[in-house]
Parts: C-alpha cells; sequence; structure tokens
C-alpha cells in the first residue's frame, strides 16, 4: 500500500503534543455544563448511569465496559448542591482527589442478577436515598432527570412526588460543546490512534486474517494509555460490502480492499474516530476499486466543505453531496455525527432519510465526524471514509490527519 504522505504525518503525530492538559480544569469545565444544562431546564437535580456520563461530570473511571450493562454504580448531581458518586463495593477509592465530588457512597443495584426477587424492595431502597438528595438540596424543586434508570427505581422515585425526566437531553447538550480543554484531549488522543493505525498497516500482509490485523491495532492503542476499542469494524474483501461486519477469521488476500473504522476510546476517555481503507499487496488497484474510493473521497470532502456555524442540520442534509443511485441502498446510516467521549448529539441524516431525524444547528465548540460509504448493493467491495473535525468560529479544522491511500485515489507516486 502507499499512503501519500505518510511518513511525514506520522512524524508528526509521534512528537509528544506541546499542550499540557490541566485536568483539575478539564473536570470543573465539563461539571459546570452539566450544571448549567440542569439550571436551564429547572432541573433540581440529575442521576446518571451511563459510565461515559459520570466520567464526562466527575472525571470518575471504573470498568467502564462492565457498567456499560450493569447497574451498579451511579452519579447523583445537584443543580446547586453536592455531587454524590453511588461506588461498586470496594471502588471506593478510585474517587480519591477528584474534586468534583463531594461524597462517595455504596451503590444499592436495582437489577434482577443482583437482587433476584428481591428487585423491587431494592428499587424502593435506591428510590428513598435519592429522594432524600432530592429533598436536602433541590430548593422544594421536585423535577430530576435520570439516565438508563430500571423501570422500578424510576417508578419508585415517582411514587415519592418527584417528576421524571429524560437526563440524555441535558447531558448530551452539555457534551455537544468542548471546552478547550477537551480539544487538547481530542488532539491528543486522535495522534495517538494515529500512530496505532500505521503500526497495524505496517504489519498488513497478504494471508494474515483480519482477527490478526486488528490484534495489532488494540495492541498499539492499548500500549498508549487508551481505554478500549469500541467496535471491531475491520473487514477485507468481500466483507466490505455491505458495512459493519467486524473482523473475523478471514484471510486477507492481495489485492483487497482493507476497510477500518477506528471507534476507539483513547487517551483522557475521549473518542478518535476516522475511518480509512486501504489496498493490500503491491499490485495496482483495480478501476472499480479507484471509482468507489474516489467517490468516498468526494462525498466526505464536499459535505466537509459545506459546513460552519450557525447552519442547521436540515440545511446541510439539503445541499449534501448527492450519492449516486447505485450506492444508496447501501448509504451509511448517518450523514455526519457528534463525537467526544462517544459517538453523540447529534446525528445528521442523509436527505432521503431526514424526515425520521431532528434539526438543529451547527455550533462553533462542536466536534462532528463526517461520514461515507460507497459500496453498491451486491457489489464486490465497498469503501468506508470518515474525518473528525472541530467547528470554530469561522468554519472547520481538521482534527483527523492519517493520510488517504494515493493508489487508491488514483494518484501516481
Amino acid at each position: 500500500m502507499k499512503l501519500g504522505g505518510c511518513e511525514e504525518a506520522q512524524q508528526h503525530r509521534s512528537q509528544p503534543w506541546s499542550e499540557v492538559i490541566d485536568e483539575r480544569r478539564l473536570r470543573l469545565g465539563r461539571l459546570a455544563r452539566v450544571r448549567e444544562q440542569l439550571t436551564r431546564r429547572d432541573l433540581a437535580a440529575c442521576v446518571l448511569l451511563d459510565p461515559v456520563s459520570i466520567r464526562y461530570a466527575t472525571g470518575a473511571r471504573n470498568m467502564q465496559v462492565f457498567h456499560l450493562r450493569n447497574p451498579a454504580r451511579y452519579l447523583f448531581v445537584a443543580a446547586d448542591g453536592p455531587v454524590v458518586l453511588f461506588e461498586f463495593p470496594g471502588c471506593h477509592h478510585l474517587a480519591e482527589g477528584l474534586e468534583t465530588i463531594d461524597e462517595v457512597r455504596p451503590a444499592i443495584t436495582v437489577s434482577f442478577a443482583a437482587a433476584g426477587p428481591e428487585v423491587g424492595h431494592k428499587a424502593k431502597l435506591w428510590a428513598a436515598e435519592i429522594g432524600d438528595l432530592i429533598r436536602a438540596h433541590g430548593g422544594g424543586n421536585r423535577r430530576v432527570a435520570l439516565e438508563r434508570v430500571n423501570f422500578a427505581a424510576a417508578a419508585a422515585l415517582a411514587a415519592q412526588g418527584f417528576e421524571i425526566f429524560d437526563a440524555q437531553d441535558p447531558i448530551e447538550r452539555a457534551r455537544a460543546i468542548k471546552t478547550p480543554e477537551e480539544l487538547v484531549c481530542i488532539r491528543r488522543s486522535l495522534a495517538a490512534i494515529e500512530r496505532a493505525v500505521a503500526g497495524m498497516l505496517g504489519g498488513l500482509r497478504p494471508g494474515m486474517s483480519e482477527n490478526a490485523l486488528w490484534a495489532r491495532l488494540h495492541k498499539g492503542v492499548i500500549e498508549q494509555d487508551c481505554d478500549y476499542v469500541e467496535t471491531r469494524l475491520l473487514s477485507s474483501g468481500p466483507r466490505t460490502n455491505p458495512w459493519f461486519n467486524e473482523a473475523g477469521r478471514r484471510a486477507i488476500r492481495s489485492g483487497d480492499l482493507v476497510a477500518l473504522d477506528t471507534d476507539v476510546v483513547g487517551q483522557f476517555g475521549y473518542y478518535a474516530d476516522f475511518s480509512r481503507t486501504f489496498f493490500c499487496g503491491r499490485g495496482r488497484p483495480s478501476a472499480g476499486q479507484r471509482t468507489l474510493y474516489r467517490l468516498a473521497h468526494e462525498q466526505v470532502q464536499t459535505n466537509l466543505a459545506l459546513i460552519r456555524p450557525g447552519l442547521t442540520f436540515c440545511e446541510l442534509s439539503e445541499r449534501a453531496w448527492p450519492i449516486p443511485d447505485a450506492y444508496v441502498a447501501n448509504r451509511y446510516f448517518v450523514l455526519a455525527h457528534g463525537v467526544g467521549m462517544t459517538g453523540e448529539y447529534p446525528y445528521i441524516l442523509h436527505p432521503q432519510d431526514f424526515a425520521s431525524g431532528y434539526d438543529g444547528v451547527i455550533e462553533p465548540g462542536m466536534t462532528l465526524c463526517i461520514e461515507s460509504y460507497i459500496g453498491a448493493e451486491n457489489g464486490p467491495e465497498g469503501v468506508k471514509l470518515e474525518e473528525q473535525i472541530l467547528v470554530t468560529e469561522s468554519g472547520v479544522e481538521l482534527l483527523s490527519r492519517f493520510p488517504h491511500d494515493e493508489a487508491l485515489l488514483g494518484r501516481e507516486i
């Protein structure tokens, strides 16, 4: 494979990032944004269960993947009052030194796995403790936002006379606009993942399995103090069409396209999300492969050039690069999406799908991913490309800098 400018780009990214991260300011800035959103909605407090949201609001991290499915850890944030972390047994020490947390208590796990037939009783205990906090620190406000809470727990809290709202609205709105400290984290995270992708490609050889290639990426990610890879979206040859096949046992052949979507929760918990497609082997890509790549590259670059602050989601969708008919059926599910500690608000849909989406406004401080997948229905291969950008006061800044495959672009090297 030939990547124009690859050596130069990786040399740039291999240098330690010069900006120092003020982690205390990072955490306090994010918590302030959460409280600002609660106040805007006249909410007394929120209770967060998503480990990504808990980390965003406080910086507290604990077995993040485990807690994505186990409601064994949660956070109470008062709009004007204390922050109380309800932590997994034996883990209270993990929050030591975090200025964003006022108190750590043992969590009450409201799930059948943890409570069995007593789950209803546990829900009442959970609601009683949360209710006491709201009454003590809500100033008489009985409006509370909950995130991913067991139904029995939410019902028990509502039975105490509290008005329940969805916490995803204020949390996603808070996360959508990045603080200056967050942007440093994002750049650092992207630099690490670009190094990991370069290392992965350095080991790409015909005959190796997709799993073996993906393992090289995972090794490079973990060695650089990144958290985890959220998906295994790496595929080759006919498994690149349709998209969303994860890495498997297939042996990669010379002449194959190899497509990757990074989806890495990287350094400081910030997502590095860019996609590239590569040509495996020493030969020349076919005309069909070059056409797929050229179209995907054109889609991303055209849509990226449209983005500016003040543009509505609907306007972007209406003006977007028109997908040729042959590739509409297999189009990627969004035109663009927000990105921070993971994929987040907003989701901006293609014009074919916009009626089932929602409108909004692109704002300075948003970080977005611009997406493309080009592969004909029942076609032999497909190309996945994606760029991560920052919306500035005057336009956009390209955050992902990993080079494109010059041979697939049809350029002589």
